[in-house]
């Protein structure tokens, strides 16, 4: 199984609102269309996750968003970037946004808490308060699990054909935190940890929450308004 990162920043302030109405009523139901994509969200790093992080790289310092799609296998890529194609072709791509993290990554492992009912492999289809996520070195899900607020972990590896500014970097690796407690306090609580245990295995590139975008009406652009203190008026 693979899952599909895209950190994304979104270049102009004034242009949260259209993109969030364009990837969700329009870009992310269109991948479900493919045979293999078996699950799509996407957080927002708002202003309150952003102070709350406690490691980012210059890389992904700008990104507003993170997208995760998880596909059945690696056939899935060429109708996936096909499909991407097709609709840039039809002017159905938005243009104020730049991914400046991008491309497979390998499921390693999952977790689940001991508390939870559900699989490991469920966890990510189980509702939730938002995500931690820590990008870099690999981490020891079982230990993240074990915080309270924690209902499982997954964790990748990227392939060969992950993109970024710098290009690919075959040790990077990102970890997944399903979080159903308060996403406050968790993501407090799994950044003293990080900064305890997860650094030793080399330079975190992030590590920090990301709130839901479903907190909103899935159709209700004029609730995407985390940045809007942030724009000058």
């Amino acid at each position: 199984m693979l899952g599909f990162f895209s950190f994304t920043e979104v270049t102009q302030p004034s242009a949260h609102r259209p993109y969030n109405e364009w990837h969700r009523l329009d870009h992310m139901p269109e991948q479900f269309s493919l045979d293999g994509v078996l699950f799509g969200q996407r957080w927002v790093c708002t202003p309150d996750c952003r102070e709350a992080r406690v490691a980012v790289s210059p890389l992904l310092e700008p990104c507003h968003y993170m997208t995760l799609y998880l596909m059945r296998d690696a056939g899935v890529l060429p109708s996936f970037f096909d499909l991407a194609e097709r609709l840039r072709q039809a002017d159905r791509f938005f243009a104020d946004r730049r991914a400046h993290l991008s491309g497979p990554f390998e499921v390693r492992d999952c977790w689940v808490s001991p508390r939870v009912k559900v699989s490991a492999a469920a966890v990510p289809h189980r509702p939730t308060r938002g995500i931690y996520v820590v990008v870099g070195p690999p981490v020891d899900g079982a230990a993240m699990v074990a915080h309270q607020g924690v209902a499982g972990a997954w964790s990748f590896a990227n392939t060969a054909t992950a993109d970024t500014a710098t290009g690919p970097s075959l040790d990077r690796h990102i970890t997944v935190a399903f979080i159903d407690g308060d996403l406050a306090t968790t993501a407090s609580q799994l950044g003293q940890w990080c900064l305890q245990h997860a650094g030793h295995g080399g330079t975190m590139e992030w590590a920090g929450p990301l709130d839901l975008l479903d907190r909103v009406n899935p159709v209700d652009t004029d609730s995407y308004d985390w940045f809007d203190r942030l724009t000058p008026q």
